[in-house]
């Protein structure tokens, strides 16, 4: 089993996160159990290799 960092909040009545790795992929719900499993969800979609275009962040060591 693998690990991914997010960033959750909660915006009025919905949970809001999006992965560290992913920032530019948001994902709602309407209980931190439910965004979870979203974030689950758009995991799978995200590293599938189905979707173009994926944009991600990354670290570079310079010097």
């Amino acid at each position: 089993m693998s690990t991914a960092r997010y960033v959750h909040w909660q915006d009025g009545g919905m949970w809001l996160g999006y992965f560290v790795e992913f920032p530019d992929y948001l994902t709602p719900g309407q209980t931190l159990p439910e965004l979870e499993e979203n974030l689950r969800d758009l995991f799978q979609d995200l590293t599938s290799g189905e979707i173009p275009g994926i944009r991600r962040v990354a670290e570079l060591t310079v010097g």
